[in-house]
Parts: structure tokens; C-alpha cells; sequence
């Protein structure tokens, strides 16, 4: 969060540590986990967790980085995601078990967390919570969307205890949908999308009611995002970010036939439903752009700026810098009628291997990105 140090999550067992502004190696933790390293989160300026394909959650002490803090084991397959929210000091990861896992970072000891199931679904990908922690939304391999509205993390979720919301598209033209039906696509390297439970059991509700009557928190919502160059073919939402001041959400997906890959950004809508029994779709597609679509069967993780006027996206051996207009405007003031292409702003190849992440430093006007060979790349811009 104070930007002094630059985390790398590496394929195999390694996390590397740097300083962002020299791009001085400071330390490698060649151990750190038993297989990849997959995500990185700093809880605040000292304290970080990595979780791994070994199905385990590590916490780590800047200060202390010969030995782990603690090992926290849960999930049953690859942990993909890490979340935390600072108001209740909870962290919440998810993996390619399906499971979303509640750990009480209050009670941490060297054995690790006290910790709960909180949500299950299949297929899932990426899970991320908005800056204000209201809300919870899940990706998937086979193109859904899931939101949990008005969230509350103390309260578990067994399937069927939650009140579902119709599942929709963000087109006002398709029909609703009460099943997952078939299994869709699945990401590569994710066999533990066999996990099934029964998702979408219809309720009537609305947006509207659940508000102004005091229903019950962690209402469900399932989209299937619009994708423009999905039509009939599906698509597997492989990457999910959300606007730092929660104004939205962005989306890397896939097509089934995997020929095409986009970038795709989604207004937060709130307001009375479109009809009584159907609370109004949730997200609105604004702005898009296609990407090159290299290195198949690798997630690219794109990011938000730290004010949220730029995107840095991943784009075959560089990264882009995306605008939603030529002057890199706010979202609020920009805001199209209709879906709009994505502005390309500029473009910085430094890599000889396919860029599959890169993020914005949370303080100054600096950017990294890593690429398959891993290769580790600074950029600063000059005025």
C-alpha cells in the first residue's frame, strides 16, 4: 500500500521481492509455497498472504521474511484469488474447488485462522470484493457472473440459503434464465470445475424490495455478461477487477472457440427493477476493445489505475494503456449510450515472452508488468 515494496508471484515456488523505485532485488522467497504461487495481497504496509496451487494460504511479515507467519489450509485444490476487507479484518480466497473461504485474521495464530466456508459454486475463476465491501462478485469459466448484494461475511451461505435473483443477460433482449444447463468451457489447468452444487433456484425479488423491506443480506444476483464478440459461442470470464471507487467493473473474457479475447468494462446500475418480479440487470456494458489474443490457456490480469481513469491491459508481448475517451476522462463523465471502444492511449513492448499481468503502483506514476519467461518490466513516464 506505501508502494515501497513490489511483489512477484512466480510459476513455480518463488516470491520475489524489489524495490520499485531503484528495481533493486531486496529478497526471493524460494520456498514460499509447494507448487505456483498464484496471488499476492498486502493486508497493510508490513503484513501480505500468497496463496498457491498447494491448496494452501501463506501470511508473511515484511519484517520477518525467513519464516512464514502462519499456513493456512482449506480449500482442497488450486486457491487462485485473495481478498481482504480492512473494516473486519476477514480474509476471504477462493479456488478452483469452487469454495469462497472465510479466515479470521483476528485470532491468527501460528497454526493458522479460524476459518468458514462462506459461498460455493462451480466453475468459478475469480472472485473480488468492491472498495466499500458491499457487494462480492464471482467470475466463471462458463461466462456467468454472480454478485452478492448487501454483503455480510459473518454469515455463511449454504446453497439454497441465500435468496436468488433472476439470472439475466446485460441485454435487455434475451431471455431469463433459471439453470446453469450444460458445463461450458473450462479453464485450462482447472480440473476441479468438477465441483457441482445446484446454483440458481428461482426467487421473486427485487432490487427495490430488498432495500426498503429489510430482506435478508447476500442476495444473489447471475448475470451473463454481454460480450461483443460473444454472439452464440459463449465465453469464460477469465479476469475480474473493479473500479477503485466501485463505479464499476472490468472483465477479461475468452470465446469458447478461444479465437477471441476482450476487454470489457461494465457500469454499476442501482434503481428500481425493469419489472416487479426481475430486479434491473445490475451492469451495463459501456466501453470494449479486443485484444490480441496470445498465449492461449494463460490468464492475462489487467488493472484499474489507482484513480480509475486508465486501464493497463496485458496486449501480446507489451501491455496497453486504455482511456474511456482520447483524454482520459472519468468514467461519470464519459459515460457512452451505447457500448464504446476502449481509447488505446499508448502501447509499451519490453518483453520477449507473452505479458500475463501488470498492475499500476497505488502511489506514484509507475507501472509493472511480468511476463511468461518472467521478466519483470518498470515504467515511468516522462512529462
Amino acid at each position: 500500500p506505501c508502494r515501497s515494496v513490489l511483489t512477484v508471484a512466480c510459476e513455480q515456488t518463488e516470491v520475489l521481492l524489489f524495490d520499485p523505485i531503484s528495481s533493486k532485488h531486496i529478497k526471493t522467497l524460494s520456498e514460499a509455497h509447494e507448487d505456483c504461487v498464484n496471488n499476492i495481497r498486502f493486508l497493510d504496509n508490513r503484513l501480505f498472504a500468497t496463496c498457491s496451487d498447494d491448496t494452501t494460504i501463506a501470511l508473511w511479515d515484511l519484517r520477518k521474511l525467513n519464516t512464514k507467519v502462519c499456513t493456512l489450509h482449506g480449500h482442497t485444490s488450486w486457491v487462485k484469488n485473495i481478498e481482504y476487507d480492512t473494516n473486519t479484518r476477514l480474509l476471504v480466497t477462493s479456488g478452483f474447488d469452487g469454495n469462497v473461504i472465510i479466515w479470521d485474521t483476528n485470532r491468527c495464530t501460528e497454526d493458522g485462522c479460524p476459518h468458514k466456508k462462506f459461498f460455493h459454486t462451480r466453475f468459478l475463476m475469480r472472485m473480488r470484493l468492491t472498495p466499500d465491501c458491499s457487494k462480492m462478485l464471482i467470475s466463471t469459466s462458463s461466462g456467468y457472473l454472480l454478485i452478492l448484494h448487501d454483503l455480510d461475511l459473518n454469515k455463511s451461505l449454504e446453497v439454497g440459503s441465500y435468496p436468488i435473483l433472476r439470472a439475466r443477460r446485460t441485454t435487455t433482449s434475451s431471455s431469463d434464465i433459471t439453470s446453469s444447463g450444460s458445463s461450458g468451457p473450462r479453464a485450462v489447468g482447472s480440473p476441479c470445475h468438477q465441483n457441482d452444487s445446484g446454483l440458481l433456484s428461482e426467487k421473486h425479488m427485487s432490487r427495490s424490495s430488498q432495500r426498503e423491506g429489510g430482506s435478508p443480506r447476500n442476495s444473489l444476483e447471475v448475470l451473463t455478461p454481454e460480450v461483443p464478440g460473444e454472439r452464440d459461442r459463449g465465453n469464460c470470464i477469465t479476469s475480474l477487477q473493479l473500479h477503485p471507487k466501485g463505479w464499476a467493473t472490468l472483465l477479461r473474457c475468452s470465446s469458447n472457440t478461444d479465437d477471441q479475447e476482450w476487454t470489457c468494462v461494465y457500469e454499476f446500475q442501482e434503481g428500481a427493477p425493469v419489472r416487479p418480479v426481475s430486479p434491473r440487470c445490475s451492469l451495463r456494458l459501456t466501453h470494449c476493445i479486443e485484444e490480441a489474443n496470445v498465449g492461449r490457456g494463460y490468464i492475462k490480469e489487467l488493472c484499474f489505475s489507482p484513480d480509475g481513469r486508465m486501464i493497463s491491459s496485458p496486449h501480446g508481448f507489451g501491455i496497453r494503456l486504455l482511456g474511456f475517451d482520447a483524454h482520459c476522462s472519468e468514467l461519470v463523465d464519459c459515460l457512452p449510450k451505447e457500448a464504446s471502444p476502449l481509447k488505446e492511449i499508448r502501447s509499451l513492448y519490453s518483453h520477449n515472452d507473452v505479458v500475463l499481468t501488470t498492475k499500476f503502483s497505488p502511489t506514484h506514476c509507475q507501472i509493472a508488468s511480468g511476463c511468461l519467461s518472467g521478466r519483470v518490466s518498470l515504467y515511468q513516464p516522462k512529462f
